[in-house]
């Protein structure tokens, strides 16, 4: 076998392993919670490597709500929460990746039914960042599908999301407030593979920690489950992100730097603790993992300090950023810091 039919081969190999990984995940969406009232239904099992699929069948009914935890929210209302997050990022991928956002069919529900502002294909040269926001892409509308189809006639609507290229975009706030650029600039995140990579940077470790937070408030153990296997894919994310953004960085050190930059500007609006890392080596070691060195978890996030950062507001508030008019569901209010 010559080494052109061997890496064909492996290519494809990879290509059935990822289709079943996603097929699987898919599939975990039909079981249902015995004497909880929450059904999950599947979502859906297209096999082909559509940027928007449509959910199939008759949404399930909306579940009886679980007992609320110690926030005084309901598990529900944290899925919903998890779910303006998924759209956020969705919307951004699937543009980005495919220039088109997501179906019609996936956007209502309840609450104030949003648009997205901006959004387009990224101007990506370097294949492997291509595949990259392809894959991301994909597995991130699958989440949206998810969690929708979980939450049944229960799951809020897609609310407004800025995802716009302009002087006063919240991306172009962001890269402000990390000093990345100057007053009256704009940050456009679709012009190049490495402003792409900081953008997705700034949605993939916010939301690692938004799940990893959540985890030990949610009590029903088959949604805990299903919200530890979407921070398996979100932590996947995550490392795809910061290990291009240290491999590129290896040979143009300024994108090291804006990590960092990001990080601080992160840790700025979430709090007094100092929790968020770039992507700096440290000593002889990559920091692909950033994580609580005393317990080798990653870092958690409490929901309204993951609002402070998609608000982009250290105060309490409940719009601003990428949310222009706020999130829908329950938990609206970013945390005072």
């Amino acid at each position: 076998m010559t080494d052109e039919t061997q890496t064909v081969a492996a290519l494809d190999a990879r290509v059935r392993r990822r289709e079943e990984r996603r097929d699987f995940f898919r599939a975990f969406g039909a079981v249902a919670a015995v004497g909880t009232g929450l059904a999950l239904t599947s979502c859906g099992g297209n096999d082909d490597n559509s940027p928007t699929p449509t959910p199939s069948g008759t949404p399930t009914p909306t579940p009886t709500p679980t007992a609320t935890n110690s926030s005084g929210f309901t598990d529900l209302d944290v899925l919903n929460f998890a779910l303006n997050l998924e759209y956020l990022e969705a919307q951004f991928y699937a543009f980005a990746a495919n220039g088109t956002g997501l179906a019609a069919t996936l956007l209502t529900g309840t609450g104030t039914a949003g648009t997205v502002t901006g959004g387009k294909k990224a101007n990506l040269s370097d294949p492997i960042v291509a595949n990259y926001a392809r894959e991301i892409a994909q597995d991130e509308v699958a989440h949206v599908e998810f969690l929708r189809n979980a939450l049944g006639t229960g799951a809020i609507a897609m609310p407004n999301i800025d995802i716009s290229a302009t002087a006063t975009s919240a991306f172009s706030n962001a890269a402000r407030a990390a000093g990345l650029i100057g007053q009256g600039a704009t940050f456009d995140p679709y012009e190049n593979d490495d402003n792409f990579l900081l953008a997705a940077f700034l949605f993939e470790d916010v939301g690692v920690t938004a799940y990893r937070g959540a985890m030990g408030g949610i009590a029903n153990a088959l949604i805990r489950q299903a919200a530890s296997g979407i921070l398996a894919a979100e932590s996947y994310h995550a490392a795809m992100i910061r290990s291009a953004l240290y491999m590129r960085g290896l040979t143009t050190p300024t994108l090291i730097d804006s990590t960092e930059a990001i990080s601080k500007a992160r840790d700025d609006l979430d709090g007094a603790s100092d929790i968020d890392q770039g992507v700096r080596p440290i000593g002889d070691q990559s920091n692909i993992m950033p994580f609580d060195s005393t317990t080798g978890l990653p870092y958690g996030r409490t929901t309204g300090q993951v609002l402070n950062i998609a608000y982009l507001n250290r105060n309490t508030v409940t719009t601003g950023g990428f949310f222009p008019a706020g999130v829908n569901g329950a938990i609206k209010s970013s945390a005072a810091n």
